[in-house]
């Protein structure tokens, strides 16, 4: 089969295939997205796909299908580890039957995350293994290893790569010999019930299992050493790649490679350490391999020194990248940097902070609840979506914002603190279904008074248009009864619930003010489709003989397809999806258009 050019995280879901998989779930969030998408793609029928409503409970589905003897695996990012922390913790005592690979995407920079967590970090944490792929197309072989040792020790199995190396892309030659995997079913055993007695007897076996399988990890084909001389160089993940990339045709240095960093392959550090007087490591996010060579120098008395992170001699934060590397390493090794001709300075970059699109509905929510609470005193909680935009200027509408359904919980502990503020909870539609609802059940419960903003725009859209219970499909192309927002609020006691469309402003403000001056709990639910997902209408246009030049659309909105020309307004119609939004702002009617293509 010829090569065929490839994105990481397609690598990932390919390799998947071919090992085998019979279940994948998951929960969006980038960079992690494409991997249940691919598989989904390019199922050959017998592989059962969802998004899950979280990552907890996509975990649990993944885990119950390993218990069948079924080999599984659960995607998302960084952050959703935490999520679903609490079912892994336990399961990392319990262990699985089949091979089960929880994948979880790391995201140094950050470039889209609210964290710079170390996977790693968390694999030791839970004495689980951890793959750490250094390109693509390693990827997409060492997918296969981790559901190897699953199975093989009877354990679940994380698999950290980094955006570059999800979003990367490498031409590949795929392997068409797929495994087939025949599940021999659940078999009732009390090993599957997690009681204090049994998990201290399988927390034993996990600390005996674990150096096991680092001294099988020192002879896997993942972790290399290379060269020889007194200075080492040691990498993983990414990091490995760029240090080949900036190293090729050197030599008089050891080489140390590191795919699967907990358990650490001890053996193979100690012949890597063995002669060295020092060593650079070279890794995101985390001094996790230095931490290790460190920890084994002191343990066998090697006279070796370990650079990196603690040393400075490594940022300690964000990505590295093949010039940083080039630089770092080249200073240790004492090679001369090339000096590159001069080059004319480029002129700076444009400052393009990044907004809401031209035409979202949550342009309107915002502005309807901002245009209702002014002159109160009020506390807008944002959550994790593309509406945490909503605090850039002009709309500035976003005061608080921590993490997945956090606005829901925050914004009580802002009222307890602080009653005569109004306080708002903004919440997206997939967000709602994610964490929110168990803090509107508290909300309810405590009697607390707040009022809840759904923004459902009928996708999961900041991770690029995932179904999700509201919207009646299923990643298995299937229709399904959607889940009727309005109608779990209601079964939650919220005794006030309202909704409105965004883009109408009067009808929008009158659902806010309402909402806002109920006791206990009260929400208003906005539902207005994504733009990016609904069909456009006809672009505005300014009237420049009515328009006076007051710049109130530009000044209050903020939508990129409003500029300024020559002292009057003008939309760009590449940009304008016709929502209408200005039109209802401008007060002397000179905004007009908009109508629905025929």
């Amino acid at each position: 089969m010829a090569k065929t050019l490839w994105m990481g995280n397609e690598l990932i879901a390919l390799g998947a295939i071919r090992a085998g998989v019979n279940l994948v779930s998951g929960y969006p969030g980038t960079p992690s997205t494409e991997i249940l998408e691919t598989v989904a793609r390019h199922n050959p029928g017998d592989i059962y796909v969802e998004w899950s409503t979280n990552e907890k409970s996509a975990l649990e589905v993944a885990a119950g299908g390993a218990y069948t003897g079924a080999r599984t695996m659960v995607t998302m990012k960084q952050v959703g580890l935490n999520v679903a922390s609490d079912p892994l913790m336990s399961l990392a005592y319990i262990g699985v039957k089949g091979g089960m690979v929880v994948m979880v995407a790391d995201d140094p920079g950050p470039i889209s995350s609210q964290t710079e967590q170390d996977t790693r970090r968390f694999a030791a944490f839970a004495k689980l293994p951890v793959f750490d792929p250094s390109s693509p197309e390693e990827a997409y072989a060492m997918i296969g290893d981790a559901f190897d040792y699953s199975e093989k020790y009877g354990t679940p199995v994380l698999f950290r790569p980094t955006t570059r190396v999800c979003h990367g892309c490498a031409s590949v030659e795929l392997d068409e010999n797929r495994k087939k995997i025949a599940p021999d079913g659940f078999v009732k055993d009390s090993r599957w019930v997690i009681f204090p007695r049994l998990t201290y007897q399988n927390h034993i076996k996990v600390e005996e299992r674990n150096p096991r399988l680092g001294e099988d990890f020192s002879s896997y084909g993942g972790n290399r050493l290379t060269g020889s001389g007194k200075k080492g160089v040691a990498c993983g993940g990414v990091s490995y790649s760029y240090a080949m990339e900036s190293l090729d045709g050197k030599d008089g240095f050891k080489l140390l490679k590191v795919g699967t960093p907990h358990p650490f392959p001890e053996k193979l550090a100690l012949e890597f350490l063995s002669g060295l007087d020092t060593v650079l490591c070279v890794e995101e996010l985390d001094p996790v391999i230095e931490d290790a060579l460190t920890m084994i120098a002191g343990k066998y008395h090697l006279p070796v020194d370990i650079l990196g992170k603690r040393t400075g001699h490594i940022q300690p934060a964000g990505e590295n990248t093949v010039e940083s590397v080039r630089a770092a390493a080249f200073r240790f090794l004492n090679i001369p940097l090339p000096q590159s001709p001069a080059a004319k300075e480029a002129p700076a970059l444009p400052v393009r902070p990044p907004v809401l699109c031209a035409g979202c509905p949550h342009r309107g929510s915002f502005y309807a609840v901002k245009q209702a609470m002014k002159g109160k005193k009020a506390v807008f909680s944002g959550d994790i979506g593309c509406y945490t935009l909503g605090n850039a200027a002009p709309l500035d509408m976003v005061d608080t914002c921590l993490c997945m359904g956090a606005g829901v919980t925050v914004a009580q502990g802002l009222h307890r603190m602080e009653p005569d503020a109004v306080n708002f909870a903004f919440i997206g539609d997939s967000t709602f279904f994610h964490t929110g609802i168990p803090g509107v059940i508290n909300a309810v419960y405590n009697e607390t008074d707040i009022v809840l903003i759904v923004l459902d725009n009928a996708t999961t859209a900041m991770t690029g248009h995932q179904p999700h219970p509201g919207t009646g499909k299923t990643m298995m192309g299937e229709i399904s009864e959607k889940i009727s927002i309005p109608a779990v609020l209601t079964a939650l006691g919220v005794k006030t619930v309202l909704e409105a469309d965004p883009l109408d402003l009067p009808a929008a403000i009158g659902a806010v003010t309402a909402a806002a001056a109920q006791k206990g709990v009260s929400a208003v639910v906005f539902r207005s489709p994504c733009i990016a997902i609904a069909k456009p209408k006809a672009a505005l246009a300014v009237d420049s003989a009515q328009c006076v030049g007051c710049k109130k659309c530009v000044r209050e909105l903020g939508c990129p397809a409003i500029v300024m020309e020559n002292g009057k307004a003008a939309i760009e119609p590449s940009l304008c999806y016709g929502c209408g939004l200005c039109a209802g702002v401008c007060p002397t009617g000179a905004i007009q258009g908009g109508k629905t293509h025929d």
